[in-house]
């Protein structure tokens, strides 16, 4: 069992101001795997003051200094990384060698990133006779969501640290448990009393206060665009930079000249992947409609290939989804896309055969859908894809763009078509021929799916103010 009732604030481990403890539940099972405490406004103005009063002297430190802080940290986390993976899979349900493979290395990999582009980055220019210094903007508050957990605390973490910022962290409540044992890494690595604070909690009672709080002078969020509407609100009361990563119903445009059995093979393992649980999911598959019925076959297939079950046995492919509450949702969808005249292919509500506890989700493929129904604008957040038909090229672009999302979008067929069709998507990310993310490249959306990057130097720069100095030269 797990126990991570205490906060970390101000380089120590300490009760909360009112105890209020929070089952921790598996979601392949059901049955709580440890506890944590929920925060309140009293524990978040705790760990502010803390950020506050070590951003001075830390922001201060040389870049020499703050490197060898954050090699600390890939150290510790290397020797821990089993055990965050292992963590990832009993609080949000990945398969163990998703979260051994993908999720925890996730996390290792930005503040790698970060190390490198630290030693490099130019804190101070010259224009002409100004000086431009690129400065840490102060407090950070991070929130971060439970789908792909610690790669989004390291995606903010780790550059925040790097630049001189100092930060208070929220994790999800529905998966905090990597958070804290990043946050022992952290303290084992030697940081500055109050550099890193950790406080759990839910959106009501940590959330509003970190994100409306005057000390805080920056937000960064992840999660659904509904929260992030409300946080930029909290936010614009005192002027603070918000950064948002958002929602996403990302279309995954097929030419006709592409390989097409390689094509939606691929396009159907990735929504698969995680449970459909990606903001960045290709879940609008867009086919020319010549092609629809070839298509819809050969992603029964690829679809009947996915083993689903307990996440730690191996050669399971996909677990369940993370809570009773997105298990609901993803039900109700699935039934108006049934009801709004989508053709299902595989798949449909319910629990999968043969499986009676746990928040498991039949693998489900709609095609013939239009743009209109639900299951094209709402994000599930789950493993059901649409597949859309399309007639010419300019029309699956309008499709792929009639979304209020923008966040990532894929295309796969000749390399100069997809290029031309790749600058017409309105979208912060766009993958040709199933090209990989790239941890230098800047992660982030257009339209309701966010604002600001994260991930590579542009992410980085998030993090910093520019003071610009006449007769600086």
């Amino acid at each position: 069992m797990y126990d991570f009732r205490q906060f970390y604030i101000n380089g120590k481990w300490v009760d909360p101001v009112e105890p209020r403890d929070l089952e921790v539940i598996n979601p392949a099972t059901e049955l709580s795997i440890g506890k944590i405490s929920l925060g309140s406004s009293s524990d978040v103005d705790k760990a502010v003051a803390a950020a506050k009063n070590a951003f001075p002297s830390y922001s201060q430190t040389t870049v020499e200094e703050r490197v060898a802080l954050l090699q600390k940290v890939v150290a510790g986390y290397q020797k821990r990384l089993k055990e965050i993976g292992q963590a990832i899979s009993d609080e949000m349900g990945a398969p163990l060698g998703l979260a051994n493979a993908a999720q925890a290395p996730a996390g290792l990999g930005h503040f790698m990133s970060a190390i490198e582009i630290l030693k490099k980055y130019p804190f101070e220019e010259k224009r002409g006779g100004t000086g431009l210094l690129k400065e840490p903007i102060g407090v950070c508050g991070l929130i971060t969501p439970w789908n792909w957990p610690i790669n989004q605390i390291a995606a903010k973490v780790a550059p925040a640290l790097a630049v001189g910022c100092t930060v208070v962290l929220k994790p999800s409540e529905v998966a905090p448990i990597n958070a804290c044992i990043l946050a022992e890494i952290i303290a084992e690595a030697g940081f500055p009393e109050g550099v890193f604070n950790l406080v759990n909690g839910d959106g009501p009672g940590v959330g509003e206060a970190l994100t409306s709080h005057p000390d805080v002078d920056m937000v960064s969020f992840t999660g659904s665009t509904r929260a992030g509407i409300s946080i930029a609100k909290n936010a614009a009361e005192t002027i603070k930079r918000v950064a948002q990563e958002l929602g996403g119903k990302s279309a995954n445009i097929i030419l006709p000249e592409a390989d097409l059995k390689a094509a939606v093979t691929g396009g159907v393992r990735s929504i698969f992947t995680n449970s459909g649980q990606s903001c960045n999911a290709p879940t609008r598959m867009l086919v020319h409609k010549d092609q629809i019925a070839e298509a819809a076959a050969i992603a029964k297939a690829a679809a009947e290939q996915v083993v689903v079950g307990d996440p730690q046995t191996q050669g399971t492919t996909m677990g369940p989804v993370v809570s009773e509450v997105q298990w609901n949702k993803i039900q109700t969808l699935i039934q108006k896309g049934i009801d709004e005249g989508a053709e299902l292919v595989i798949g449909g509500t319910g629990k999968p055969d043969g499986i009676d506890k746990g928040y498991f989700v039949k693998p489900t493929i709609f095609s013939n859908v239009t743009n209109d129904m639900s299951i094209a604008q709402e994000e599930i957040f789950g493993p059901v894809l649409s597949i859309l038909p399309y007639e010419t090229e300019e029309e699956a672009i309008q499709i792929a763009n009639d979304t209020v999302y923008g966040l990532s979008g894929y295309v796969t067929g000749d390399i100069e078509n997809a290029r031309r069709v790749a600058k017409q998507l309105r979208t912060g990310n766009v993958h040709i021929n199933g090209a990989p993310p790239d941890f230098g490249g800047p992660f982030g959306g257009y339209k309701q799916s966010g604002n600001g990057r994260e991930w590579g130097i542009l992410g980085f720069e998030e993090y910093l103010e520019i003071k610009a100095i006449m007769g600086y030269a």
